[in-house]
């Protein structure tokens, strides 16, 4: 028995953990993705029987939809970019036009992306986000084990971290648990170097210096900013606080971390550079909604999320009930580690408690609508006051694993009972206070629905039910033989198992891989179109933004946390159909509709897809599926086209006013503030062609009688360049957005290229 319970079983029983979990893509092919929120959301695939699912395709999880319609659609265009030797820089289609490498949740240059150019994409999905759970408990079990702690309080932590309300409920978007896994390797390192440390001459942790670069490096580079910035501000804390305890050594010790952050500031400048560029010309300052709406911090009432997850309801099982996004809030850890961790901050003195529960505080402080998390907001210091704090649930959670682990050593010491009873009267007052709620709230006149009440009521069952056998099965263990205890160790585990794994299976959808953007008659109509139009939707609930990625469709449309300011600001006013620039509401989603605008035909929309029948006259119906109609715009202007006329203005509020007056003579007249060395020229012939169109490259054939202003309408953006017959030449932003650049008169070749920076 004590041979069962070695070193040995942990890391073998974290692969099986693992592998139960993810047993419908392992062993059935099922890819862990929403793609039925693909088939089931959305026109024109709601159109299509899917499999003889004549009421249409079910989906799992309404609110995981992020995943197929941003990071997975990101990471394929810049993989196939990477494939054919090519730096992703751009993405032609969404916004118009955007940048691809520099958004960061793309994750282009994240390391573990070398599964996907060994095996198909979707299969390297799949196993990258096993990986999510995997190297989460290698980790936190390595770290564990250097803290001293036996393998089951280890295991206990390792597995809370990995498969925690937190990791579950952003599984699927392989970014974010991408990101904080390598915090505890990161301390795991800073650990190893620390006891192995002589002098700077003489340092031979060579091994876990590289490994704590690299570590570091691949936080940053897994595609989520916020989550990275408090990785490495908790690693940096983690190493100051080392640094304060050891007697000498610590001037060198200190010397040499900093050369470590040193090295990965310049490994990851081809990532944070154009990201931070991107950023500067972003309209993320005014996207996101009020700090002062609900929701923008943890609700108050959410913290019964840590005991009964499903309290409010669930997206899945559509009776959610709580405050706007489930999944901001949902910081569940299980009934057994919440006690075990709780008992640990009571009754476990030391540095590691102290330490981690600071961090479990100081996160909860600011990820609740406390005075202290306000300030940022009112401060409105940069990039933090653009970032929901619900996210710093990724800390509170990682440290109420490790102290779980923490507790159960101290519990296993000492098994005192009236310890245990005092750690669990946190979650009994928890429990017992949403029961008074459920069984009192509509005699107290509170405004809550009956059948609001019956799903808390129903979901605090099994809750109650568990912390009871829990709180029975700690209390009982004193009287317990000492060679029962690995049974009932055994016993423990399971329920820890169990009761994560119902929650986790009943949030994670697996979907067969033919539901991956497959291809419906309309798409296919659209693929045909060689010339690079755009296409439009006049309803959000046609080709949701970005899913125009997977099919290499230019649209208008687009979702992402960042997006350039100058065509959000151009989007606003052809949405209004005036020239007013003010502040939009777009919060991340981009979806200009205003289908009867010159704007429309100036941007090159071609295609127009609606859900009704519409009459204007330069809609030219083509084609129906189902209840999604397809529209050809007659009067489209070309994608690049010289043009006679310069009208020179002061500012960009004077550039869209003289816009909407010209209107369609926007064919014929170019609006810039900028200064184009250009005369007007009327009459002679002119033609472009374009020759080739990929995502950092364009290239043009034109002729013209005089020197004239060319017009790409393509989005501007400073990485890109121009070359005339192989000179370079500039680019001005005219028509507000747009690219222009002077051509001389006769016959040129010419060539946009996107460079990194």
């Amino acid at each position: 028995m004590k041979n069962f319970w070695s070193r040995r079983f942990f890391p073998g029983l974290i692969v099986i953990v693992v592998a139960l979990f993810f047993y419908p893509f392992l062993f059935r092919g099922k890819i862990p993705i929403p793609a039925d929120t693909i088939l089931g959301l959305y026109h024109p695939w709601r159109d299509v029987i899917w499999d003889d699912l004549t009421a249409g395709v079910p989906y799992k999880n309404p609110l995981i939809t992020d995943p197929v319609r941003q990071q997975y659609v990101w990471r394929k265009l810049a993989i196939d970019q990477l494939r054919q030797g090519k730096f992703p820089t751009w993405n032609p289609y969404s916004f118009a036009g955007t940048p691809l490498i520099a958004t960061l949740q793309s994750a282009s240059f994240y390391p573990l992306n070398l599964l996907f150019l060994l095996i198909s994409f979707d299969t390297a999905w799949g196993i990258l986000v096993v990986l999510q759970s995997l190297l989460s408990c290698v980790f936190m079990y390595g770290y564990l084990r250097t803290l001293k702690l036996s393998g089951t309080g280890s295991f206990i932590g390792a597995f809370v971290f990995a498969f925690s309300g937190f990791s579950i409920a952003w599984l699927e978007w392989n970014t974010v648990v991408q990101t904080i896994l390598w915090l505890p390797l990161l301390l795991l390192c800073v650990e190893k170097i620390k006891d192995e440390y002589k002098s700077l001459k003489s340092f031979k942790s060579l091994r876990w210096g590289g490994l704590f670069i690299f570590g570091l490096c691949a936080s940053f580079l897994a595609g989520h900013l916020q989550v990275f910035f408090y990785v490495f501000i908790t690693t940096f804390v983690y190493i100051v606080a080392k640094l304060l305890q050891l007697k000498g050594k610590k001037r060198s010790l200190a010397i040499l971390f900093f050369i470590f952050y040193f090295l990965f500031i310049v490994i990851t400048s081809l990532q944070w550079l154009p990201t931070f560029r991107f950023i500067a010309a972003s309209a993320r300052d005014f996207d996101q909604g009020s700090w002062l709406k609900e929701g923008w911090f943890i609700p108050w009432q959410n913290i019964v999320q840590f005991v009964a997850p499903d309290f409010f309801g669930n997206p899945t099982t559509g009776n959610y009930w709580g405050v706007w996004n489930y999944a901001e809030f949902v910081g569940y850890i299980g009934i057994v580690p919440l006690i075990l961790a709780i008992y640990s901050l009571f009754f476990n003195k030391g540095k590691k408690t102290l330490f981690f529960g600071t961090l479990f505080f100081l996160s909860l402080i600011f990820a609740f609508p406390t005075p202290l998390a306000k300030l940022p907001y009112i401060l409105n210091l940069p990039l933090i006051s653009t970032s929901q704090p619900t996210r710093l649930l990724s800390l509170a959670v990682f440290a109420l694993a490790i102290l779980s682990g923490l507790g159960f050593e101290k519990w296993r010491e000492d098994k005192n009972v009236k310890r245990v009873i005092i750690a669990s009267l946190i979650p009994v007052v928890i429990l017992l206070g949403c029961a008074i709620f459920v069984f009192f709230a509509k005699s107290w006149g509170l405004s809550v629905e009956v059948e609001n009440l019956q799903v808390a009521k129903k979901n605090l069952i099994l809750p109650m039910g568990i912390f009871t056998i829990s709180v029975l099965v700690f209390l009982f263990t004193a009287k317990i033989r000492e060679k029962h205890i690995p049974i009932l160790y055994g016993f423990i585990l399971t329920l820890l198992i169990a009761d994560l794994f119902r929650f986790g299976w009943k949030f994670t959808p697996f979907t067969k891989p033919e539901w991956i953007f497959p291809s419906t008659k309309i798409i296919e109509l659209l693929q045909k179109d060689s010339y690079p139009w755009r296409v439009m939707a006049a309803d959000q609930r046609i080709m949701a933004p970005n899913f125009s990625v997977a099919y290499k469709l230019y649209d208008v449309s687009g979702y992402d946390p960042l997006y350039l300011r100058r065509f959000g600001e151009f989007a606003a006013a052809w949405g209004r159909d005036q020239a007013d620039i003010s502040k939009a509401s777009f919060n991340r989603i981009l979806t200009p509709d205003n289908i009867n605008s010159f704007l429309t035909d100036l941007m090159g929309v071609k295609y127009v897809l609606t859900l009704t029948d519409v009459k204007y006259s330069n809609l030219k119906f083509v084609m129906s599926e189902g209840i999604t109609n397809l529209y050809e715009n007659v009067d489209v202007f070309p994608r690049a086209f010289f043009v006679d006329n310069i009208v020179r203005v002061e500012n960009p509020q004077q550039e869209i006013e003289e816009m909407f007056r010209l209107e369609r003579k926007l064919q014929d007249t170019a609006v810039t503030s900028d200064d184009i060395p250009l005369q007007s020229f009327t009459g002679g012939s002119d033609s472009v062609d374009i020759i080739l169109y990929e995502p950092s490259f364009v290239k043009l054939k034109t002729t013209s009688d005089n020197k004239k202003l060319l017009i790409l309408t393509d989005v501007y953006y400073p990485t890109w360049r121009v070359y005339i017959d192989g000179v370079e030449s500039t680019i001005y932003k005219v028509d507000f957005t747009l690219r222009g650049i002077v051509v001389p008169k006769g016959e040129h070749a010419i060539e946009f290229r996107n460079k990194l920076l």
